[in-house]
């Protein structure tokens, strides 16, 4: 992706009452197609071919926010965003039945979400941690191609542009155990489109749906609707909150977690693989997508986040080492719809099965990303990469 004037901008989001940094905002540049999420920290950058007037900022349970950008002034910038309060509707008071909710929603999927192929640019991230101390750092810039909503996430594909990475060069951070994710991960867990993640009568008609208070979502009114498994069943159930547009029925935030009661259902779900002897006890699963409607009324994912904790122990330890990862990706650019959205093919595609660490490069190069836009690091994450990174070029010297 090359700009010929590229305009960066970047800041900090937090909370106006409390002052604290908000993650996980949606920004998204006047005009453009370029879009980027904030971190833990609350900081994001975002690259633009021209200089947008302004960026739009939205997070759940806040005032959808419009930014004005002055001419040279688009570096640090302090953004505050308020919380906002949903009046009971009257079509709020008078739907008491989540389940037919849900199911409305469903049947308006085709309706709501895109009838076109689409090709977007993708920013992937995945982290590893002992403990609190990170051991891995993979990142990539990933083309997704998105088949019509009408179809299931079979015909959907993931291609790798770039990516770099880095791990502890340490024997003992090296489980050899390989858990459910990767770049492909957004493919499975988008809901609306594979439905057998949740969304389909016998998985729904095995657990209690219950209304809770409603959110604004992009100045927009959603029911809540909490999804709780009844109990343990012959396959590991999803469980969460489903965020539904009041007037449109579409599902515009999903939360979901694991049930983690029968650990070994659990370790089958997560896990890929093992070596032999290794005991893997999964603690947590959980995931989140965002979805954003665009000025036609078209729906997209734009946002999703994953994170795993488990305990490893091999049968001759005393104690077992808990472990952490988290994969990220964010939607960055919309680039092809329609008959130009052409699928992947090749070299460059990436299985379901394969090791993300096996498809990318070394952290060696200080500019590597040029002008595509990510999900900023944090500090700690920063910290951790220039850790790994020296310990890499002790143990090459």
């Amino acid at each position: 992706m090359t700009m010929q004037a590229q305009t960066v901008i970047t800041g900090r989001v937090t909370d106006r009452e409390t002052g604290r940094p908000l993650p996980h905002v949606s920004i998204m540049a006047e005009g453009s197609e370029e879009h980027t999420v904030t971190n833990e920290e609350g900081r994001f950058t975002l690259k633009t071919a021209c200089h947008p007037k302004y960026i739009k900022l939205s997070h759940i349970g806040y005032k959808t926010r419009k930014q004005q950008l002055s001419d040279g002034a688009t570096e640090n910038l302090h953004i505050v965003m308020s919380g906002s309060t949903v009046v009971l509707s009257e079509v709020f008071v008078s739907a008491d039945d989540p389940m037919e909710i849900v199911k409305a929603a469903m049947n308006r999927i085709e309706q709501n979400y895109s009838e076109e192929a689409e090709l977007v640019r993708c920013f992937y991230r995945e982290t590893a941690r002992k403990g609190s101390r990170f051991i891995s750092v993979a990142e990539a810039v990933t083309e997704m191609y998105k088949s019509p909503y009408i179809y299931g996430p079979e015909r959907d594909a993931v291609a790798i542009l770039k990516g770099r990475r880095i791990m502890s060069m340490k024997s003992s951070d090296t489980l050899g155990v390989k858990v459910q994710g990767g770049p492909v991960m957004p493919l499975m867990v988008d809901v609306a489109k594979n439905r057998e993640y949740l969304l389909n009568n016998d998985l729904l008609n095995s657990c209690d749906l219950h209304m809770e208070v409603p959110v604004k979502i992009g100045d927009r009114p959603h029911y809540v609707i909490n999804v709780v498994p009844r109990a343990v069943t012959l396959f590991p159930m999803m469980g969460g909150r489903l965020y539904i547009d009041q007037e449109t029925l579409t599902f515009s935030r999903t939360e979901l977690e694991l049930d983690v009661r029968d650990w070994r259902k659990a370790s089958e779900y997560m896990l890929v693989s093992k070596p032999f002897g290794l005991r893997f006890h999964p603690r947590e699963l959980t995931v989140i997508v965002v979805y954003e409607t665009d000025q036609k009324g078209v729906t997209h994912m734009s946002y999703v986040r994953n994170v795993m904790r488990f305990n490893c122990d091999w049968k001759r330890r005393l104690f077992a080492s808990p472990y952490t990862t988290v994969c990220e990706m964010v939607v960055t650019d919309r680039l092809q719809h329609g008959k130009q959205a052409k699928k992947p093919h090749g070299r460059t595609s990436f299985g379901t099965r394969e090791r993300f660490y096996d498809r990318v490069e070394y952290f060696d190069d200080p500019d590597f990303w040029e002008d595509y836009n990510i999900i900023e690091p944090t500090e700690s994450l920063e910290n951790a990469i220039g850790k790994l990174k020296k310990k890499a070029v002790r143990s090459m010297n």
